[in-house]
């Protein structure tokens, strides 16, 4: 449900707190605290008063516990208590609880606060962006913890961009985290005091005192493992709980929140779930704790909201409260900023409730019974295994795919819940679990989300209903490989040999920080032998893809939708719409390609198709007639 913001109010919402009498208080990254009413009604209209501003980018916000008063909010630099203590609606106290230090880094966001059990309140820090150093000032790639009275004592090291993170209802700590280098994809991880998480730049800060991370930047390298297997052998690296598949789970994630609404959110509280500020949706994900380790599953739950989403909030009649924002990073949607408000209606879908592992497989429970002649059948299921990859560079691409054949399907006799069995599973990987050809008993309805993301980092105790098989790896499907960037007719990487030269123009597009070509407009004549270097001089993977006239919007959308497939393809949908492209090029690296300008005159766009790039990264090619 959007809410109308007015056009005088500028509303990049970056916290939210409900409040009673159905009353909001919304921070905006560009330094206001407003009070918002209307949100509520049956046919909102939203009326705002300013509460603060002059903040420096503040990212959260959480009412005081008693005795304190006020609230409380993390800026860039500092965690602040705001009060109003005259009650004409303005804050006029601003105490600064603790400094935060920064070195002006763009990228040096503090998330937060959130409260814990204890009474105090914790942050999480951003690197900075590239560079020789991330972490140039102490516990940047941090969680903290900040007592009332402002002693910040470190908690973890480990994050690269925590946009979000909570306590549970059980007092466990979660944090999820965006792809970039050192971080394969998008990721919830269990938090303890002591943990390292996986991007080393905080490391710089983990002999100071009060540090309990006993590791050290030179006890980490560019592995090029899955970040589970160095865990084994080096103690003190904590793999994620649960793995959310780049683009297609989201690309930039974000807000994390439990349903705490006992039901009245529909069939899935206690389970958390994940927003995300490129795609503009939000996940769920169902935990359960194995061998003493957290892991679960994460699923698709809702997208096509109207601006990219970093704060999630659940008001008392158990209603979401999304906080929307894209200005500096892109997102989908018809709008650069916003809030809205996530209604359950009444009506539970037929849905994956949850996923829980067993020793040779995995239990799904539904939300509704199964057609039992569906589900019985092996060919309604797929599952396949596959891991990232943890080095420096940024993400990575599904490694070590393999196919996990299911060999047996044992339905619960009143038809909630589905065990199957399976080879080939592999600790510590995560598993596409796809139910496509299940129906439901009654209606005959497909699932609403067929598809499930199951990190398994550790099998349990307990019986088998296949016998183990002693030459399983035997039996496994062998790996599905990658499409190797090859010279290809829209990859072309050699030169025609009818050229005998370079061609009749080189065009050398460079990149820049901000999701940029360094070049918006590029000009050829009709038919001209074009020799493209693509050098990529930025901190992530780029891409050059041109397409026909008008085109580019959509080839950015069926990019992002070839999910785990896309890193193989190099992101570049297999559509007519695109007619050359460049491989996927690392940080400073390059490729070029070779290609006849088309013949017909016009401006034909081009694009970075990376997940959610397209959106800002773009350009026209102006073919001129001779």
């Amino acid at each position: 449900m959007p809410l109308e913001v007015p056009s005088d109010i500028v509303l990049e919402t970056s916290g939210i707190l409900p409040l009673p009498g159905k009353r909001l208080l919304v921070t905006t990254r560009r330094g206001e605290v407003y009070f918002v009413d209307g949100a509520f009604a049956a046919e909102p209209k939203l009326t705002f008063s300013l509460f603060a501003s002059g903040l420096h980018e503040p990212l959260g916000i959480i009412a005081a516990p008693a005795p304190r008063k006020g609230y409380y909010v993390a800026q860039r630099a500092e965690l602040t208590r705001l009060e109003d203590t005259d009650g004409d609606g303005r804050a006029d106290v601003f105490e600064t609880i603790a400094k935060i230090p920064i070195s002006g880094s763009y990228h040096e966001y503090a998330f937060g606060p959130v409260l814990a059990p204890n009474g105090d309140l914790r942050v999480t820090l951003n690197v900075a962006f590239g560079g020789a150093t991330q972490a140039p000032v102490p516990w940047r790639g941090w969680m903290m913890e900040i007592r009332p009275d402002g002693q910040m004592t470190p908690i973890a090291a480990g994050l690269r961009s925590p946009a979000g993170f909570t306590v549970t209802s059980g007092g466990d700590w979660f944090a999820s985290d965006n792809q970039g280098e050192w971080v394969g994809s998008g990721k919830l991880t269990h938090i303890e005091r002591g943990d390292f998480l996986g991007h080393p730049a905080g490391l710089a800060w983990s002999k100071q005192p009060g540090s309990p991370v006993s590791l050290r930047p030179e006890d980490i390298r560019s592995f090029d493992e899955p970040m589970p297997d160095v865990a084994k052998r080096l103690p003190g690296v904590k793999p994620p709980a649960v793995w959310l598949p780049h683009a297609v789970l989201g690309i930039s994630n974000s807000g994390v929140l439990e349903d705490l609404s006992g039901g009245k959110f529909g069939p899935f509280a206690g389970q958390l779930f994940v927003a995300d500020q490129g795609q503009s949706k939000i996940a769920r994900i169902s935990l359960e704790k194995i061998k003493g380790v957290w892991q679960g599953a994460a699923y698709a739950f809702r997208s096509g909201f109207d601006c990219g989403i970093i704060r999630l909030a659940q008001s008392e009649d158990g209603s979401f409260f999304t906080g929307e924002t894209e200005r500096g990073w892109g997102a989908l949607g018809p709008k650069k900023y916003g809030i809205e408000r996530l209604v359950w209606t009444g009506e539970t879908p037929f849905e994956i409730k949850e996923i829980k592992a067993q020793p040779d497989g995995f239990m799904l429970t539904f939300t509704a019974p199964v057609d039992r002649a569906t589900a019985e059948k092996l060919e309604s299921y797929s599952v396949f295994g596959f891991t990232y990859l943890w080095h420096k560079e940024y993400g990575s691409a599904p490694s070590n795919r393999a196919g996990c054949p299911v060999r047996k399907v044992v339905v619960a006799p009143d038809g909630l819940s589905v065990r199957l069995a399976n080879i080939c599973l592999r600790e510590g990987y995560i598993h596409e679990i796809k139910a496509a050809g299940l129906r439901s008993a009654q209606g005959n309805e497909p699932l609403l989300h067929p598809i499930a993301y199951y990190t398994l980092n550790r099998f349990p105790d307990g019986n088998r209903i296949i016998p183990l098989e002693v030459k399983e790896v035997e039996l496994c499907v062998a790996p599905i490989p990658a499409v190797a960037s090859a010279n290809t007719k829209k990859h072309p990487t050699k030169a025609p040999a009818e050229w005998g030269d370079d061609g009749d123009k080189t065009i050398v597009l460079g990149t820049q920080p901000g999701l940029k070509f360094d070049q918006a407009l590029l000009t050829v004549k009709v038919g001209a032998r074009v020799r493209l270097v693509l050098r990529n001089t930025d901190d992530m993977l780029h891409n050059f893809v041109l397409c026909a006239p008008g085109k580019g919007e959509s080839v950015g959308n069926a990019a992002m939708a070839l999910g785990v497939d896309g890193a193989a393809k190099n992101y570049v949908p297999d559509t007519a719409d695109v007619l050359f492209h460049s491989a996927l090029v690392l940080p400073e690296t390059s490729d070029t390609i070779f290609f006849d300008a088309p013949t017909a005159p016009g401006d034909y766009d081009y694009l970075c198709s990376f997940p959610g790039h397209a959106l800002l990264m773009k350009g026209l090619l102006r073919v001129e007639a001779k």
